[in-house]
């Protein structure tokens, strides 16, 4: 374009796009949420002084490997193997594109498979995709992909059932995912003793899905989900959240009558990072291969009959034109699943075994030793439990917290901010990296922070 005389930049490029003005570009956003201010930004700052600052905000935060930490709610404070790291960050991976030509990418594209068949092999289905964006996201398609599948031939079309006790930030999640299409979600009770209630849920029959955890939020082994697949028929999908290490010592939910299997990566090949990024596992059986989310590698043969690997079952709808894509999902973490293939391979079967046991003993060791503590009781007493469970305080969980991060152990999670009704409910989470050391500052803190409110 031929330069205007006597304009700036930015009114040369208001009057390419036939405007006169920037409040004319943005008049389209309402005023209550425009900024008019400029933002109280400093001054330019020197590389030096930036990291500076920079050290000094990222010091307020709490290192949970520099003190006992027992916070859960969905991630693992776990240990990942140096050798993780150390192999992720090789340039084949760490730069990895989309494998689209598979002629180039066979190393990739042999590693992503073989993820999907460690994670079909760990929840006992026959087809898994490379991965998906986290639990939440993956439980949230798995519910869209069954209802793709079943809603014509259901009695309750557009309609899924989803256990209560569903953690609220992945309930969100899928109602964000199912508002706009149409489906109907309705809630299963749970009984007094923390299981899901399969008298209510015989109401399902005849659905397009039924979603349930095992572990559920509360850590709690619902051995009665074992038979959740006669209750419902089976013309209704069955979709389980999976805590994926305690499949080293439970039954997996393909063996049960699960059709599709979700979960939190997480615990394998990274730490909890912040939350993100993660990535989450999603595993069915043959009648949902068509219409699930995300990539698949299929392997096959060259043309010289050679074993050779590709992206296969993957419509382009899903990364190019996404209006007519029926996932959400056009992309994957690649990488980090990567790193969980690398770190179940590492395990190994007996390594998984081991590792879950010691996730449930430091769960067992730590409950019994809270249960000393004056005041405190189980909220489900009779409930076996992995990685985490759930006790009653004599003071508000939220105050025994903070008393508890001053004496250096960060507690628990306050259910009260899931369930407004649970203001003195407690849920403590263990890992394999907790130790003995770990738990008896647990208990004191919590006995100083009951002493402290109650004297």
């Amino acid at each position: 374009m031929d330069q205007l005389p006597n304009l700036g930049r930015e009114q040369e490029m208001l009057s390419a796009m036939g405007l006169k003005s920037m409040d004319q570009l943005f008049e389209d956003i309402p005023d209550d949420v425009r900024r008019t201010e400029p933002l109280p930004l400093r001054d330019p700052q020197s590389e030096e002084s930036i990291l500076t600052d920079a050290q000094r905000l990222l010091g307020a935060n709490v290192d949970l490997d520099s003190r006992p930490s027992f916070l859960s709610a969905g991630l693992a404070r776990n240990f990942v193997p140096s050798m993780v790291p150390m192999l992720a960050t090789r340039g084949e991976f760490l730069t990895s594109y989309t494998p689209y030509q598979p002629e180039v990418s066979q190393g990739m594209l042999q590693a992503m498979w073989e993820f999907q068949t460690m994670i079909s092999e760990l929840v006992a289905l026959p087809v898994a995709n490379v991965s998906m964006y986290d639990a939440s996201t993956a439980a949230a398609e798995a519910i869209t992909c069954a209802v793709r599948v079943r809603s014509k031939r259901a009695d309750q079309p557009n309609t899924v059932y989803v256990s209560e006790k569903v953690p609220p930030h992945r309930l969100s999640v899928i109602r964000n995912y199912t508002q706009g299409v149409g489906i109907k979600l309705v809630p299963i009770p749970h009984t007094a003793s923390g299981t899901l209630d399969l008298e209510a849920a015989t109401a399902a029959k005849g659905s397009c899905a039924v979603y349930v955890e095992q572990p559920n939020a509360f850590g709690i082994i619902d051995e009665g989900l074992m038979g959740l697949r006669a209750v419902i028929g089976d013309k209704t999908s069955l979709i389980v959240g999976v805590d994926a290490v305690s499949l080293g010592v439970l039954e997996a939910p393909g063996n049960w009558g699960a059709d599709i299997v979700v979960g939190e990566g997480q615990p394998f090949g990274i730490g909890p990072t912040g939350g993100g990024p993660i990535y989450g596992i999603f595993a069915c059986t043959k009648d949902y291969l068509r219409l699930m989310p995300g990539r698949i590698v299929g392997q096959s043969e060259d043309s010289d009959g050679r074993v050779a690997y590709t992206l296969t079952l993957s419509t382009r709808e899903q990364h190019i034109r996404r209006h007519r894509a029926t996932s959400n999902i056009c992309s994957n973490e690649t990488l980090i699943a990567l790193m969980g293939a690398m770190h179940m391979a590492l395990l190994g079967p007996e390594g998984l075994e081991r590792l879950a046991m010691r996730t449930a003993a430091a769960a067992q060791e730590a409950m019994e030793a809270l249960l000393s503590v004056g005041g405190v009781e189980p909220l489900y007493p009779s409930a076996p439990v992995f990685r985490e469970f759930a006790v009653r305080l004599p003071i508000p969980s939220k105050l025994a917290l903070e008393r508890m991060d001053k004496l250096g152990v960060t507690g628990g999670f306050d259910l009260s901010r899931w369930w407004g009704d649970m203001g003195d409910a407690l849920l403590v989470g263990c890992d394999e990296r907790t130790s003995h050391d770990d738990i008896k500052k647990l208990v004191n803190s919590l006995e100083s922070a009951i002493a402290g409110v109650t004297n």
